[in-house]
């Protein structure tokens, strides 16, 4: 319609505008727009006060911008067309998710670092304890979202299964959004964030880091025995 009437001739006196469910649409997207760039603004102020370094702060906030081709993915996987409304609360759901993994990690990144570990088994061991934690929350979560994803309506008292119900249309581009969004994210987080840790930690000294006699830290075993078993699988 938009189209049609941009190719129409009209008197220059003349405007129009869509009213109704666009106008909606179109306010609700602004909206969410606005708040999606104030809460990173707030995230990165938070971020580096927190690390006291912005190629850390910038590597939270990458995963968010990274996480959005999950996204895209999980939408083209379920064949649902992108809706800014369901879709844009559903990046805004994701991003806490992700950023909460990666600060994690970062952390007990930099608490290693601080003990003396280089930066190759620090990143090793923090990946092989942030393992476990953050696979159960993107498995538990995608399991959760998966009945709206398949866009499932379940009738208790009737005791029957449909798929495909009217209901199900708008919840399916928010689960479907966050599922493919945490599953990307949760692959990232696990091991390229790590090995961008290493390469930021080399670039920042400039210089390669020797090995530093492991100092056992607090609650865990030592690193030389837990590194070994690491390496061996078992």
């Amino acid at each position: 319609m938009g189209e049609k009437l941009k190719a129409e001739q009209f008197p220059m006196d003349i405007r129009f505008k869509f009213k109704g469910e666009q106008e909606q649409q179109e306010e609700t997207g602004a909206f969410l727009g606005s708040a999606f760039f104030i809460a990173i603004f707030l995230m990165a102020l938070i971020l580096v006060t927190q690390f006291n370094s912005f190629y850390q702060a910038t590597l939270v906030l990458s995963a968010i911008l990274f996480s959005t081709a999950g996204v895209l993915l999980g939408l083209l996987v379920t064949g649902q067309t992108f809706g800014i409304v369901m879709v844009g609360v559903g990046i805004i759901a994701l991003a806490g998710i992700v950023v909460n993994n990666n600060i994690v990690l970062i952390d007990s990144y930099n608490d290693l670092r601080r003990k003396g570990h280089s930066p190759y088994n620090a990143a090793l061991i923090t990946g092989s304890l942030r393992l476990r934690p953050v696979l159960l929350t993107a498995v538990t979560t995608v399991l959760g979202l998966m009945p709206m994803v398949l866009a499932m309506n379940i009738d208790l008292l009737g005791r029957h299964i449909s798929f495909g119900a009217p209901s199900t249309q708008w919840w399916t581009q928010l689960s479907s959004a966050i599922a493919g969004g945490l599953s990307f994210a949760t692959l990232l987080t696990l091991f390229l964030t790590p090995c961008l840790l290493i390469i930021g930690d080399k670039i920042t000294k400039g210089r390669h880091y020797r090995q530093v006699e492991p100092i056992t830290p607090h609650g865990i075993e030592g690193d030389e025995a837990l590194v070994s078993k690491l390496r061996t699988g078992s």
